[in-house]
């Protein structure tokens, strides 16, 4: 069983070694993972096109409130057909027309936010021939309009326009933020997977010195035995001790080897690669402010913009119910100057006649059972509604960055105590190791001083893996770099 174990230990191990001698080895810090993790790792691609598609939703909205000028014709309008007409005698016949038409028009309309109207004005030509048919010679007809201006505004209705050119800025600073705070979040996934390898890269390390001292151990320990200077059952604990160091080792490899194709993944490199990863031991130096935390979570976070937004929806969804319960009226008037019938088309143009349109078309309910009270009382409970979720979010969110802060002073002070409890640790085994070989403690003591050093390692680990990630949570939270002093949010 012992010899099947060993066959199985050199199998991996060469496995190992020929993986490993195959790969490029890279040399990164965390820095480096972050940086590239941010650049071209595939979920960026994704947060990416998600803003560009937001950006694209707000220049659309924009433009809504700028000149928009259309230029709309019909060349050619061939009609050679019979159709049913009513004769001066009320008499019913059906007739045979061929005509040619073309038509022309240019118009600039703006839409004004202000009044949830719109103004407009243009200008058009019209053609007609009508071909010569049963003894009915040619001709040729040209309709101008010359120029027109004109206002279509709805009274007392809901102003949508109004609206959306609230809500649209609101919409894009949202956006912005959500993309800082995915990309910060890719950070927090590549810091995780960094210390992953780095736990492993440590944790082989240890196998491999656990290894080499292990078997010079059972070497000593054999020849001690032979002289009858120890047990044989301290010689079969050193003897398990050194089997199980191989099967650590194996296990070490194996880990850090899954761990590398899990981070590589991550990063979307596609060759295989073998990461050699620069501890993150120097600690950024600052002080986190409790005030400051909030008051910059506050200003920089998506959920600020989008309890702005709720609120305004909200306030929209009541002006709408209000607007809709009382008297809705829609104005329409229009001035031109036209002329009809030229012959050609320098007559088009001359001699005009004034074309005038005025029209006020209105709506009064005047029973409708209770549905528009019902509707507005519905908009009404929505809104309080939404204002008590949003104060209690935000109080939420910003007792959650005060408790941060808080944690973050403390990860930052179990570092340095992880850090020489685990010196001190090494320090231990060392003398403990040195003791055993001359003979002064048993093996107990020299397994108590290994597992001692094996928690302290794993203490450690912890306590900088804790640290770095409170670091880049502090960042997502408040979307603020606070090593270099600045924003992390994209300028709207």
């Amino acid at each position: 069983m012992r010899r099947l174990k060993n066959i199985a230990f050199i199998i991996c191990l060469i496995y190992f070694v020929n993986t490993i001698d195959a790969q490029e080895t890279m040399k990164v810090s965390l820095d480096d993972v972050i940086a590239l993790a941010q650049k071209q790792a595939p979920s960026v691609q994704l947060a990416k096109t998600k803003l560009s598609n937001n950006y694209w939703r707000y220049q659309s909205t924009l433009a809504n409130y700028k000149p928009q000028m259309v230029l709309d014709g019909q060349i050619p309008n061939l009609q050679r057909s019979s159709f049913q007409t009513t004769l001066p005698t009320g008499e019913q016949k059906f007739i045979r027309q061929a005509s040619l038409g073309a038509q022309l028009g240019v118009q600039l309309r703006q839409d004004l936010a202000l009044t949830g109207g719109s103004v407009f004005a243009g200008t058009g030509l019209s053609y007609l021939r009508n071909f010569e048919l049963n003894g009915v010679p040619a001709s040729n007809q040209y309709f101008s309009d010359i120029i027109y201006v004109g206002l279509e505004q709805p009274i007392f209705g809901f102003n949508q326009l109004k609206f959306e050119k609230k809500l649209a800025p609101l919409e894009y600073s949202e956006a912005t933020r959500s993309y800082a705070e995915e990309m910060e979040m890719i950070a927090m996934q590549g810091a995780v997977l960094f210390f992953d390898i780095f736990s492993a890269q440590l944790n082989l390390e240890a196998a491999q010195k656990n290894k080499m001292n292990a078997d010079s151990l059972f070497e000593i320990s054999k020849g001690r035995f032979s002289v009858g200077r120890i047990a044989e059952t301290d010689l079969l604990q050193i003897e398990l001790s050194a089997m199980n160091a191989n099967a650590d080792l194996a296990s070490a490899s194996l880990n850090k080897q899954t761990n590398s194709e899990a981070l590589r993944n991550f990063l979307g490199i596609k060759d295989i690669v073998d990461f050699d990863l620069v501890p993150p031991t120097a600690l950024p130096d600052y002080q986190l402010d409790k005030e400051r935390a909030v008051q910059l979570s506050q200003t920089n976070r998506s959920k600020s913009f989008e309890f702005q937004r709720r609120m305004l929806e909200a306030n929209a969804t009541m002006a709408r119910a209000k607007a809709e319960t009382g008297i809705q009226a829609n104005l329409i008037a229009r001035f031109g100057l036209s002329r009809n019938g030229a012959a050609n088309i320098g007559e088009a143009y001359q001699s005009p006649s004034d074309d005038e349109q005025v029209s006020l078309g209105f709506r009064i309910p005047i029973a409708d059972w209770g549905k528009a009270k019902a509707r507005l009382e519905i908009a009404e409970s929505v809104l309080n509604l939404e204002q008590l979720n949003i104060e209690q979010e935000r109080i939420n969110l910003e007792q959650e960055v005060r408790l941060k802060v808080l944690q973050f002073d403390l990860v930052r002070e179990q570092v340095a105590l992880a850090l020489r409890a685990y010196e001190v640790a090494q320090k231990r085994e060392d003398i403990t190791r040195k003791r055993y070989l001359i003979g002064k403690v048993g093996v107990t003591e020299l397994n108590l001083a290994l597992q001692e050093m094996d928690a302290g390692r794993r203490s450690y680990i912890s306590a900088l893996q804790s640290f770095w990630l409170a670091h880049y949570e502090m960042r997502g939270l408040t979307l603020f770099d606070f090593v270099n002093e600045r924003s992390l949010v994209k300028s709207d």
